[in-house]
This record gives C-alpha cells, structure tokens and sequence, in this order.
C-alpha cells in the first residue's frame, strides 16, 4: 500500500491507509491503546482496542504487545482503516490498526527533554528538529531562500558558486582559518567579495551567490559562528550605493511576502510571532546622525573607532520602530576609517564611504556598499589601509582591462531567520552550528 502524508489524511476518504513516521507518545490503557505518530507532515493518532473474551479475560493479542513495546522515537509503518472523527482532538482523524511493521527501535532513554539546554540540543540536533517547532525553521527557511531566488531570477540575474579555498584573505587577516593545500596553504574564504566582484568586469551585470563562509572568530555571542550561509549579491551600472539599498529591500520584502503567505499561521502559533512584512522604503539614516539620536536618548557609544557597537544598533532600532513603526533600517555612510579599500569614498569628502550596514530588530545582518571601480583609486586606498599591492594583484587585475560601476551586499542568512522568529541564539537558526568550541555532529 502507497503511504500517505498524514497532512493529507484529512482530505482522504474513510478506508484502507498506510503511514509511516516515529512514535512521538503512546497511551498503554487497560481497554485501549492510543499511539501518536509523526512524521515530517504533521502528527496522526493511531488508535488499536484490546481484544477480550466474553468473560472479560484478556485474548493474546500481538499486535497489543508490539504496541506495548514500543519506545518513543521508533520508525515504523501503520496500516488500518481511516476514520473522520471530529471529536479526535488530533486533526479531526485517527487510524484503526490493522498492523504495524517496525522500521528502527529507538533506546527507551531518550538524551535530551524539553528543558534540556542549548549545548545538549545542538549535541542530539537530530533529536532536537524532531520537534516541530525547530522543524519549521528550515521549512521557513527553504521558503525564504526560494523567493529570493526567484525575485533574482525574475530580474535576470545570474548564479555563482563561487571558490571557497583561497590563496589570500578576502577580508580581514586576522579572523583567517588557514588550511594545508599540497605543498602550500590556503585560506577558508572569508567572504566570495573579490570573485562577485570579478563577475562584473566578466560582464555578468548582476549576480547572486547563497552559500558558505568562515570567520576565525572567537566570538561567544548569540550572533556568531565560524562558518555561516552568506547571501550576497553584485551590480553593475550603479549610481550609488543607494541601487545596492533599493535590490536589498525589494529582496527582503519578496521572502518576508513569501514566509507570512506560506507559514505565517504555523509562525504564529508555534512562535508565538507574527511575520511582519516590512514597507518600501526601508528608513535611512547616515551612522553620524544616528549618534545623534541615540546620545540624545542617552547612550554615547563607548568605542575608540569611529563605529557603532550592539547597544547602539539596539537603540537606534528601538527609535525607528518607535517613530516610523519599521524593523528595519539602513545606517549609512560609514567613515572610511572603519569601512574596506575597496568600498568607494564620497566624492565630497573622502572620510566617508558610500556604505551601509542594515539593521534588523535591532541587530546588524548585512553591510553592503558601492565598490571603488578606479584602479589609481583602488591602490592608494589599499595603501593607505596598509596593504601592499602586490599581494592584492590577482584581484587588482579585475580593474585593469575595465570595469562598470557596481556594489552589493553580503547577508546572514541564519540571523535572518533567528531575528525573524525572534529566536534567543542563531544556533537555533542553523541546520548544524559550527562556533568555537564545536566541531560535532
């Protein structure tokens, strides 16, 4: 017999039916016996009466000692005869066993319970996204990725899978994860920075890449990891970093459409949370008046440096939310003190860059800038950040035969999801975290 989804019980007529899935709980009752099934669909109550003389002594009954037996957790098949019953709590159905044919047994002892903490979860992660709360995070996330996928298609752009071994740093030196390469080494890529940036000289006009990166940071923060999906995208023929701004919000508010249509109802009830999807334009704000505002509300940002730090982020979120009632922001105009060589300065003055970081609930998800295209531009800017040319001249080729404007961004997908579903950590974002101190499963 062909196995049902148990999501689509509901919709199928009273009859012969087979489901598969793990055994999430069972009621061992003197007269009756109650299983709950689950699968990767939804949960399905199985349902076997006790077999009795006529006399009221108990029959052998195998199918009743196999139901008996049964731990949680175990995979198996179900066969028997559905039954619509609006007084079933459990999706207005239930299965009449017939039999059940065991696929794995499960160790009665399961490791983890529901207070279990974070670093016991993420050890049984695969018995953690039994849960369906934690399930649905990849469902939504599987929605998210697909409508901005195909927002990026619609529009004509083109996908990259871009090297993740690197013979250099694509960012910063010092947050590297250095690898043997043969005789050699190579480095984890940091970022596909210089190669989206390649595709535009290559004439691509527009490119996007979702895939993975490293950071050698030793963070210990709910934000952070070693090795994280990063969104990114590249554009040619822009004006200003004001193009790069537009594609992102558009982007965004296509996934947010796309996860409030399709689950939005899942969200709110397993999360407690309601999709907001967010209006065009996103608020704006230059870093410096941002400052502003938040001195104003009584914080001055406690860096030598001319960035903002995480409380900052927080209180100028929580002043956009309260003036303009949006989740997000752009900060823009960050000094090029803090900002790469590579992202192009304001023609007026030079200690600004045309950049941004946005700001989601509070919490940084994505930088994005135009990039500097001139290479006299490029070198001395490079110079001045104390990098030697030289070891930058596989990427400065890029800029000698020619090159159009351009910009883009790169993006956290799981601090997306996390801030999304207002989740306490990333861990809980991420299929498997990768952090400091965790290299398992």
């Amino acid at each position: 017999m062909t196995r049902t989804l148990i999501k689509n019980l509901a919709g199928s007529p009273d009859g012969d039916i087979s489901v598969s899935g793990w055994v999430e709980t069972v009621r061992d009752q003197k007269k009756v016996q109650f299983v709950v099934l689950r699968d990767e669909s939804g949960a399905v109550q199985l349902v076997h009466p006790r077999q009795f003389a006529e006399d009221g002594a108990p029959l052998e009954d195998a199918l009743a000692d196999t139901i008996s037996a049964l731990s949680q957790g175990t995979f198996l098949t179900a066969t028997g005869e559905l039954k619509h019953d609006e007084r079933v709590k459990l999706g207005g159905v239930e299965v009449k066993l017939d039999a059940l044919d065991i696929s794995t047994r499960a160790i009665p002892e399961t490791p983890i319970a529901e207070d279990s903490s974070v670093d016991k979860r993420m050890d049984w992660r695969f018995l953690d996204l039994r849960q369906p709360r934690n399930a649905l995070v990849f469902r939504i996330q599987t929605t998210l990725e697909h409508a901005w996928r195909t927002y990026w298609v619609e529009h004509d752009f083109v996908e990259l899978h871009t090297p993740k071994l690197m013979a250099s740093a694509s960012e910063s030196k010092a947050e590297l994860f250095k690898v043997e390469y043969f005789d050699g080494s190579a480095y984890l890529s940091q970022s596909p920075q210089f190669f989206k940036q390649m595709a535009q000289p290559a004439g691509f006009g527009k490119i996007f890449e979702v895939g993975p990166a490293f950071r050698a940071d030793p963070s210990f923060t709910s934000r952070h990891a070693t090795e994280f999906t990063s969104v990114d995208s590249e554009i040619s023929w822009i004006d200003s970093h004001e193009d790069v701004m537009k594609l992102h919000e558009e982007l965004l508010v296509a996934g947010f459409q796309a996860v409030k249509d399709k689950h939005g109802d899942e969200i709110s009830a397993l999360f407690g949370v309601e999709v907001t999807v967010p209006t065009l334009p996103f608020p704006r704000i230059p870093l410096a008046e941002a400052k502003s505002i938040i001195a104003e509300r009584g914080y001055e940002v406690p860096r030598a440096d001319d960035d903002m730090d995480p409380e900052g982020e927080r209180q100028i979120a929580a002043y956009v939310q309260e003036t303009f009632g949006h989740e997000f922001v752009f900060l823009t105009d960050y000094a090029s003190s803090i900002r790469p060589f590579y992202h192009m300065r304001h023609a007026d003055d030079e200690g600004l860059t045309k950049s941004y970081d946005l700001i989601y609930n509070g919490v940084e998800i994505s930088t994005g800038a135009q990039r500097e295209h001139r290479i006299d531009i490029l070198i001395e800017n490079a110079k001045a950040k104390g990098l030697d040319p030289e070891e930058l001249d596989f990427y400065l080729d890029f800029f000698r035969y020619g090159t159009p404007p351009h910009g883009g961004f790169g993006m956290g997908l799981s601090r997306v999801l996390m801030l999304m579903l207002h989740l306490p950590n990333i861990r809980e974002a991420t299929y498997l975290f990768r952090g400091p101190t965790r290299l398992l499963p």
